[in-house]
């Protein structure tokens, strides 16, 4: 595969001297499960960037980074962002409000757009987790820590895991 043109969410962490490594994948892979097994890394490291809107007037959409192979708990991450009552955005609203295709959604991406990150907690499992770069067919590697410290993310318990 063509080594991929440099992402805005490249650039923002070589600004930061944030050190990541590129993983590329077909295109045609839109769930962070995919993206793991086309990696080869467990989808628990694999994480997802999913738009979720409050319900009161005027409030900023927020962000959930959560593992691949989980559930967003909408409660737990009400409770954490100190709102009543959050939903899912769907699929064509995510890409409205972000400007980037669903499969591609990424918080490093979207800094300019000042909105809320919360990233699950399981992400401390690992020293380095995998998130989308921006656009589809490309991922980035790199520490939790720079991750956080970069989207100013808030650590909560907001995924769940379905029972075996």
């Amino acid at each position: 595969m063509a080594k991929p043109k440099k992402t805005n969410s490249m650039r923002v962490l070589e600004q930061k001297r944030i050190t990541y490594q590129v993983h590329t994948f077909p295109t045609t892979i839109h769930s962070a499960e995919g993206v793991a097994e086309a990696i080869g890394l467990p989808a628990s490291q694999v994480f997802k960037t999913l738009v979720v809107m409050p319900m009161g007037a005027g409030a900023k959409p927020l962000l959930a980074i959560i593992p691949g192979d989980a559930h967003l708990n909408l409660k737990n991450l009400a409770k954490t962002a100190g709102e009543k009552k959050l939903n899912m955005a769907a699929h064509r609203e995510a890409e409205r409000l972000t400007g980037l295709q669903v499969g591609g959604i990424s918080a490093l991406a979207m800094l300019r757009k000042g909105w809320h990150v919360f990233l699950d907690a399981s992400a401390n499992d690992y020293e380095q987790i995998v998130v989308s770069a921006g656009q589809r067919g490309i991922n980035l590697q790199l520490s939790v820590d720079g991750l956080i410290s970069v989207t100013n993310a808030q650590v909560a318990s907001i995924a769940e895991r379905a029972a075996p």
